[in-house]
């Protein structure tokens, strides 16, 4: 196949055949360019896309952001709800972080209940929120035994482009540090608690967790930051999370083409590497806010 090209450009008849190959042989459009050292977006392997972080654009929520990730759109609010701790833990509150794909973000999800896909990554992102101790649950106390928060993380993909769980930790992170909550106490007499927002107070996070999130494709290439094109195509997706000094917090895998390779161990200090030098870019998104 050639892509015919004049003065002005690729002609429209070289347009067409290269959208009906990457439709019909994506596997090889894909091999095609990695060749030539590019991607089918014109980036380098090792390049990511440009990253928009905006907090504050949910006026209804207690903390909000909106981070683009290229053309990956994830919108994120933040509802702090009062409830009675668990027994075994009176002093602990409690943090469910949600991500939502809906059918209007990418032709890919359905209409109806939840996907598993989105079930699956929701359960992701509360484990690196855990494992990060990203935010220390006994700051979410009212009154042991009593009372505590209840934080509730509601992502929602608006435009699906790949790589949605690097966007979706960014704005729930973006979305906490942008967080204050009520001003609360709790009655012993009425055994009941009281909010006001005129003393609001900021939420402390006592880490922040970034992820960054690398695809494995003919066992030879490592795409940082896969596209939804790429991500069908992957052998591997391996994705990294660092806490703010550069520390690995875990090491996500799906797939299992990269261990059962010779050079797993290099991949993986590559994957740690490329990570480590785009959280230097990732920082002041998240850290001026």
């Amino acid at each position: 196949m050639t892509f015919a090209e004049d003065s002005a450009g690729p002609s429209q008849t070289s347009i067409h055949e290269a959208s009906t190959y990457q439709r019909l042989h994506p596997r090889a459009y894909l091999e095609k360019f990695l060749e030539e050292g590019i991607r089918t977006d014109g980036r380098k392997t090792s390049d990511w896309r440009d990253v928009q972080v905006i907090t504050g654009s949910i006026s209804t929520a207690e903390g909000s952001a909106l981070v683009r990730l290229g053309q990956t759109t994830v919108v994120c609010g933040v509802k702090a709800e009062i409830a009675e701790p668990a027994l075994d833990r009176a002093n602990h509150g409690f943090i469910a972080p949600n991500l939502d794909l809906p059918a209007l973000c990418s032709p890919k999800f359905k209409p109806g209940p939840p996907s598993e896909e989105s079930q699956i990554l929701s359960d992701r992102l509360n484990d690196i929120l855990i494992t990060s101790k990203a935010l220390d649950p006994t700051s979410l106390c009212i009154r042991p035994g009593k009372a505590v928060w209840t934080i509730y993380l509601d992502a929602i993909c608006i435009n699906y482009d790949g790589n949605v769980l690097d966007a979706a930790l960014l704005a729930m992170v973006a979305a906490l540090r942008n967080t204050r909550l009520p001003a609360a106490s709790y009655n012993e007499e009425t055994n009941k608690t009281t909010c006001t927002r005129q003393n609001s107070v900021p939420l402390q996070l006592r880490n922040t967790p970034y992820i960054c999130s690398f695809g494995l494709f003919d066992l030879t290439h490592l795409l940082s930051d896969p596209t939804s094109f790429e991500e069908p195509l992957l052998d591997t997706t391996i994705s990294i999370v660092l806490d703010q000094t550069g520390q690995v917090v875990s090491v996500l895998q799906e797939g299992l083409a990269a261990v059962a390779s010779e050079n797993s161990n290099q991949i993986l200090r590559r994957c740690i590497e490329f990570a480590k030098q785009r959280l230097i870019i990732l920082t002041p998104k998240i850290e001026q806010r």
